[in-house]
């Protein structure tokens, strides 16, 4: 057995694939339209990570609610500089819901609720400022 993707289903395609490709810096790997079933799929994978662990995003043409989306759980990424990741994703405009007060670990959301998990890669980094007195926003 082996891993081959998770599937997110999404509100926004463009809103998304700004969100996990030009922000979060993943890439798209593949794209299908399904004009008798009105979706769109594309799957995404981290660049190091093209030939495993995909994403695959599931627009559906017609509107439907899905919630708030916790019920999914989240995504993880290890990342080379949790510190680095956290401060671009917010100079793009991300809210960190939960900081890498730990230098290990730290939450995002996409537009579609999905909860987003950074994990430091390696050890963690020491503590720091801004990070370690940064409260949480929101839920994750």
């Amino acid at each position: 057995m082996k891993f081959l993707h998770s599937m997110v289903r999404v509100r926004d395609l463009e809103a998304s694939l700004e969100f996990y490709c030009t922000r979060l810096g993943l890439v798209e790997i593949s794209r299908r339209d399904n004009e008798q079933g009105r979706y769109t799929l594309v799957f995404l994978a981290a660049p190091a990570d093209a030939a495993r662990g995909q994403i695959e995003l599931t627009w559906n043409w017609d509107s439907e609610d899905y919630g708030s989306a916790r019920n999914f759980g989240h995504l993880a990424f290890a990342v080379a500089d949790i510190y680095a990741t956290c401060q671009r994703l917010m100079d793009a405009g991300v809210t960190i819901n939960r900081p890498p007060r730990d230098g290990r670990m730290a939450f995002v959301r996409s537009p579609d609720l999905i909860s987003i998990e950074l994990l430091q890669e390696g050890d963690a980094q020491a503590p720091r400022d801004p990070w370690a007195s940064m409260p949480n926003t929101g839920v994750w």
